[in-house]
């Protein structure tokens, strides 16, 4: 699997590195997590700067994209040439989103009417893009999950982690990132979150996965 992590100038390094540590933990299946932008040095929102790993139009042709959040996702998101290089697909692609970063699912159209998360500052730009925010730290519509809270990138790992491989391989991803002594209650609370979004009809990803033996 082939995952690209969407990390714009001014990004949360929780958002993309989280994430991305806990996708690879599933390299030896195959799977890499690349940070993707659309410049070939990004630097976070505390000044952390970083050189890209794939290039913004990598997007397209992933298995599955993550949006990261950041200070300038508002600029991004009012900037039409930008947007155009944003190519996603979701009856192909898995794609989640976090915090801000829900706010450029919306002005690309992959929202609809349907209820998102999103963090508490970018809460009322999304409500003005037309998309009902909930009272939750994740959620997920077939192939697009949207996540609010710096922390809540755990979700969309163990989300997206769940969908393609196993919920096995999702319990022992996040085993392995979450702190000694609380494994167990870490690892519960990331099932509790994601499973109900886990039904049978929604899980093709999974299946051929599975078929395939990765």
């Amino acid at each position: 699997m082939q995952i690209a992590v969407l990390t714009f100038d001014g990004f949360n390094e929780l958002d993309s590195f989280v994430a991305a540590a806990i996708l690879n933990r599933l390299k030896a299946k195959g799977w890499a997590a690349h940070i993707t932008s659309p410049t070939p040095e990004v630097t976070s929102l505390n000044g952390v700067t970083v050189h890209r790993q794939r290039p913004l139009e990598f997007a397209a042709e992933a298995d599955a994209v993550l949006i990261g959040s950041g200070a300038r996702t508002r600029q991004i998101a009012a900037d039409p040439a930008m947007l155009a290089r944003i190519r996603l697909d979701p009856a192909r692609q898995l794609i989640g989103a976090q915090c801000s970063g829900t706010l450029l699912l919306a002005k690309l159209g992959l929202i609809g009417a349907l209820p998102a998360c999103t963090d508490l500052t970018t809460k009322p730009w999304v409500i003005e893009a037309g998309v009902e925010v909930l009272d939750a730290p994740f959620v997920a519509h077939g192939n697009v999950a949207t996540a609010g809270g710096c922390l809540a990138s755990q979700y969309l790992a163990t989300w997206m982690i769940a969908r393609l491989a196993s919920l096995a391989d999702a319990e022992q991803a996040m085993h392995y990132v979450a702190p000694v002594g609380e494994k167990e209650a870490y690892v519960a609370r990331a099932l509790a979150v994601v499973t109900p979004f886990l039904a049978d009809d929604l899980i093709p990803g999974a299946r051929m996965a599975q078929a395939a033996g990765t």
